[in-house]
């Protein structure tokens, strides 16, 4: 190949630069998982993900309320907790780590750091109760089946909105 220059003379192109071969056979999605996940794992580990998903669980409701799991790093965990309740996890520090690696399936923490924080105060909303739902609504022009079914079970809940009465 030659490209033709301002001055009249010509000179060759360069060479493309060399592809890496492509892997055309397939492969297992396990093959390629470390690949996709090491970025992220590195950023945050499995063992502090999960005790950040599953902390009231680990610990407890009464003990999740005022405290909050912040960050793992090397063994040590930190916790955002309100003034009072720093005062018990220090006393409760050894059963606590104990749980935590119980529910890792491996020792992932071997001391917790406490900081005051207190958005840790704050209780998690409340669950809604479930209620019965309302009886269904008559159809009685329609054929029996899924769709009446689901119908009457419609209009059983907008006459249950709108106050209405049966």
């Amino acid at each position: 190949m030659t490209k033709d220059r301002t001055d009249g003379k010509r000179t060759r192109a360069a060479a493309p630069p060399p592809q890496a071969p492509r892997a055309l056979a397939m492969r297992s999605l396990g093959a390629l998982m470390p690949a996709v996940t090491r970025p992220a794992f590195r950023r945050q580990s499995p063992a502090s993900a999960q005790i950040m998903a599953d902390w009231a669980d680990i610990v407890g409701p009464d003990l999740a309320r005022g405290t909050v799991p912040r960050r793992l790093s090397a063994g040590v965990l930190t916790l955002g907790c309100a003034g009072p309740i720093a005062m018990e996890l220090q006393h409760l520090a050894p059963q606590l780590i104990a749980r935590i690696n119980r529910a890792c399936g491996r020792e992932a923490v071997r001391s917790l750091k406490l900081v005051q924080d207190m958005v840790a105060q704050a209780a998690p909303p409340p669950r809604p109760t479930r209620r019965a739902p309302p009886p269904p609504v008559a159809i009685p022009d329609m054929p029996d089946g899924p769709l009446k079914d689901a119908l009457a079970a419609l209009g059983a809940r907008v006459r249950e909105r709108q106050g209405g009465g049966r």
